[in-house]
């Protein structure tokens, strides 16, 4: 995939009323106009992967309780993988995160795109009522 991948790809977002910004050559900040929800993507090969940020807490609130909610395979959300990423000074960032394999950014490609960032659009604000609790 190409920079030209990039901007077609920006271009489906953009015609679908998201706001999107070029973030690098192979990244994207995608940003839904009715939520105001930002998600992440960045090309790597024929791999598009997205991701989205849940919430930002001190490590310490990510108990195993947390850690068994997330894990669970029951827990709603089957669209999305949870990950954790350090964000200093002793907190964390929960993301929830997919991603699509590309092949020539025809329909059934478009399709996927589009169907991953309303996936991760969805799968956060039942992510966010699943842990609320928890994190508060």
């Amino acid at each position: 995939m190409s920079q030209n991948a990039i901007a077609q790809i920006h271009a489906l977002l953009a015609a679908r009323r998201y706001s999107v910004a070029e973030s690098g050559e192979t990244g994207l900040k995608i940003r839904d106009l009715d939520s105001g929800l930002t998600v992440f993507a960045e090309l790597q090969g024929e791999i598009l992967f997205f991701s989205l940020a849940c919430a930002t807490v001190a490590e310490s609130k990510v108990t195993p309780t947390v850690m068994a909610k997330m894990l669970d395979s029951g827990n709603g959300i089957s669209t999305s993988r949870f990950q954790l990423h350090q964000a200093g000074d002793g907190e964390v960032t929960i993301t929830l995160s997919n991603f699509c394999k590309l092949q020539e950014l025809g329909p059934d490609d478009e399709d996927d795109i589009l169907s991953c960032v309303g996936f991760l659009l969805a799968d956060v604000i039942h992510a966010r009522d699943l842990l609320a609790e928890d994190l508060a």
